[in-house]
C-alpha cells in the first residue's frame, strides 16, 4: 500500500547515486540553492530524520504519508520542497498553487512564519486564511493570486462558498496534524476541500498517530504514497521527568477548589525551578475560573481557548513567549504545534480525554534537548486513565500520593460538609414548621366561608 521509505532501510535508493545515510547535509537533499540560503540564514546546519526521509520523495512528485511527533521539524520537511517547486511560475487572481490545511489558527500561523523565513530569496506570495480575522484583506491578497494559501478548513469553505477562491490551480495540498483534524471533527471538510482540488495533485498527510479513520483517508486520498515513521507512536523524551500527583476527594462538589489548592502548593513546591509552565484543563469554563483564582492569589498568568478573538489570542501567546506572563492556562489548542522552546513545566490540571494528547501535551516542555518537568493530577479514583497512559507508552509515570494533609483533612471535610447540608435542613425544618402551625388560607372568590373538603383539597395540591 505505501512505498517504503522507512528509517529502518538506510539502503533504499532516494535518488540514483545517494543512500539516506549519506544525507546528512540540507546540501545532499536536492534543494534549489535560493531555499538552501534561506536555510542557511534561519540558522539551521543539520536536516532532521523526517526532512531527512520527507523531503526527496516530495521532491520526486510522491504522495507522502508522514508520522511524527511535534517538535521533529516536519513543517520544514514540507515547506522547503513546496518553496523548491513552486520558484518557477506565477499564480493567478483567486487560485493558489499550493494549499496547507492546519487544525487551529496558532498552527496555521506558525507555518506561514515558517514560510515567510524560508522564502525570503524567492518572489512566492503567501496567504494566510484563518477565522478572527478580516475577511477584506484576505480577499484582496486572493485577488491579487498567490503561490501558497495557507487556512483552516472552516474559513477556506467559507471564502469558496462566497465565490472568492477557486482550488483548481492547486498543485500541492499539504494536511498537517491529520489526527488532531479527526479530533475537532474537520475530516468531512477535508475530503470535501481535495474533492474541489485537480485529481493530478500532490498530496501530503502529516499525522502524529495512525487511528483507522485517517488510515482509511490516506487508502482513498493518497496515491502510492511514500510512508515515513521516524518517531515510536507515543514516544516521549527521556528529558522529561513525568509525574502524576495522585489526590482524593471526600466530596465531589469540592474537587474543582481542592484541585486549585493542589495547584498552588504544587506551584509553590516546584518554585525553585519553575520558568513557566502551561497548565491544561479540559473545559472552557474552568479556564475562565482557574484564570480568576490564580490571579486572585497574586500569581501571574494568562489564558487562551478556542472562544477568544483571533488578534487576543496572538497577544496571549506573544505575552508567554517574551516572558510577560509566566503561566499559560490551556485548553488543546495549545497541545499542538506551537513552537514554544523554553517551557520548563507542564501542569495537567485535568486529566487528557484520550491518552494520546497526554503525549502532545507535554511534549510542549523538554524541547530543543533540555530538560523540562511534567506534572498530572490525577484523581484516586481516576487511575484507570493513568495506566492507559503508561500502556501508550511502555514506561511508567513516577506517582506521588497526596491525602490533602493540611487544608483538607477528614475533619475538615466533614465539617464543610454539615455546612453544605445544614441550609436544606433548615428550609425543611421551616417547611415542616410551617405546616404544623399554618391557618387555613381561604380560598380565592370563597370569601371566609369556604367550605372544608375545598380547603384542604387545595392545601394538599400546594404542598406537592
Amino acid at each position: 500500500m505505501f512505498g517504503d521509505f522507512s528509517s529502518n532501510c538506510a539502503d533504499k535508493k532516494v535518488t540514483p547515486g545517494k543512500k539516506l545515510s549519506y544525507m546528512t547535509e540540507f546540501s545532499n537533499l536536492g534543494l534549489d540553492p535560493s531555499v538552501l540560503s534561506a536555510v542557511e540564514a534561519a540558522g539551521y546546519e543539520k536536516p532532521t530524520p523526517i526532512q531527512i526521509q520527507a523531503i526527496p520523495p516530495t521532491l520526486e512528485g510522491r504522495d507522502l504519508l508522514g508520522i511524527a511527533q511535534t517538535g521533529t521539524g516536519k513543517t520544514a520537511s514540507f515547506v522547503l520542497p513546496m518553496i523548491n517547486a513552486l520558484i518557477r511560475g506565477r499564480a493567478k487572481a483567486r487560485m493558489p498553487r499550493s494549499l496547507v490545511l492546519t487544525p487551529t489558527r496558532e498552527l496555521a500561523t506558525q507555518v506561514s512564519k515558517n514560510f515567510t523565513n524560508y522564502s525570503i530569496h524567492s518572489n512566492l506570495s503567501m496567504a494566510l486564511l484563518i477565522g478572527g480575522v478580516s475577511f477584506t484583506k484576505q480577499i484582496a491578497l486572493i485577488d491579487r493570486g498567490v503561490d501558497v494559501l495557507i487556512a483552516t478548513p472552516g474559513r477556506l469553505l467559507d471564502l469558496f462558498e462566497r465565490g472568492r477562491l477557486l482550488l483548481s490551480g492547486v498543485q500541492i495540498v499539504t494536511i498537517d496534524e491529520a489526527d488532531r483534524m479527526l479530533d475537532m471533527g474537520f475530516i468531512p471538510d477535508i475530503e470535501r476541500i481535495l474533492q474541489l482540488t485537480p485529481f493530478t495533485r500532490q498530496t501530503l498527510f502529516f499525522s502524529a498517530t495512525m487511528p483507522p479513520e485517517i488510515e482509511r483517508i490516506t487508502n482513498v486520498l493518497l496515491s502510492n504514497p511514500v510512508r515515513v515513521e521516524v518517531t515510536r507512536r507515543a514516544s516521549v523524551g527521556a528529558n522529561i521527568t513525568q509525574i502524576a500527583v495522585i489526590y482524593k476527594t471526600m466530596n465531589k462538589r469540592f474537587e474543582f477548589k481542592e484541585k486549585r489548592q493542589l495547584l498552588r502548593q504544587t506551584i509553590k513546591t516546584h518554585e525553585s525551578s519553575i520558568i513557566n509552565g502551561i497548565i491544561f484543563c479540559n473545559r472552557k469554563a474552568d479556564i475562565d475560573t482557574l484564570l480568576r483564582s490564580m490571579r486572585f492569589h497574586k500569581i501571574d498568568c494568562t489564558a487562551i481557548h478556542g472562544d477568544l478573538d483571533q488578534s487576543l489570542r496572538t497577544k496571549v501567546l506573544n505575552d508567554f513567549r517574551n516572558g510577560t506572563k509566566r503561566f499559560l492556562i490551556a485548553s488543546d489548542v495549545a497541545a499542538r504545534g506551537l513552537d514554544i522552546p523554553l517551557v520548563s513545566h507542564v501542569i495537567n490540571f485535568d486529566m487528557p480525554v484520550n491518552p494520546e494528547d497526554y503525549v502532545h501535551r507535554i511534549g510542549r516542555t523538554g524541547r530543543a534537548g533540555r530538560n523540562g518537568i511534567a506534572i498530572t493530577f490525577v484523581n484516586f479514583n481516576n487511575i484507570k486513565s493513568l495506566n492507559e497512559i503508561e500502556s501508550l507508552m511502555k514506561s511508567k509515570i513516577t506517582h506521588e500520593n497526596h491525602f490533602e494533609k493540611k487544608a483538607a483533612t477528614t475533619a475538615e471535610f466533614q465539617n464543610d460538609r454539615s455546612q453544605q447540608l445544614r441550609p436544606k435542613n433548615n428550609v425543611q425544618n421551616k417547611i415542616n414548621s410551617t405546616s404544623k402551625t399554618k391557618k387555613r388560607t381561604p380560598t380565592i372568590g370563597m370569601g371566609d366561608h369556604t367550605p372544608a373538603f375545598l380547603t384542604t383539597e387545595f392545601t394538599r395540591q400546594s404542598s406537592v
